[in-house]
């Protein structure tokens, strides 16, 4: 948690004006909770990169967009520095053989329809 101040290299001390029992990342943490629980309702870990993966797959979905491994990839480039195409490969595969999504003969990727709904719902609240 960041309630102390931290040091930076020439000494200065640098506060962090975070209320008593506020997390640095809450913001970010209740804007993704919906995926994290499509994760865990799939039994999957969260990992920065799944929910970032599913992020790009939700955007595209919600454009009518139908979205291939570059397209994710090209996606996440703009928010992760240095993510291999391989690393998001791998996630797409996983999410497939979980059922959070499906493969088509166009390479592209797409939510399963109990996925979209379990997410939509989520969203929502």
């Amino acid at each position: 948690m960041l309630t102390s101040p931290a040091s930076t290299s020439s000494g200065k001390q640098l506060q962090f004006p975070l209320s008593k029992g506020q997390r640095a990342f809450d913001f970010e943490r209740s804007t993704n909770e919906h995926i994290r629980e499509l994760l865990h309702y799939y039994g999957l870990r969260t990992s920065l990169i799944r929910i970032k993966v599913i992020d790009a797959l939700l955007v595209a979905a919600r454009e009518g967009r139908a979205v291939g491994g570059r397209g994710v990839h090209g996606y996440l480039q703009a928010f992760v520095s240095g993510i291999q195409f391989i690393s998001v490969r791998e996630v797409l595969k996983r999410l497939c053989e979980e059922g959070v999504i499906v493969f088509h003969p166009d390479k592209s990727y797409r939510f399963t329809g109990e996925a979209y709904t379990l997410l939509e719902q989520r969203a929502d609240r």
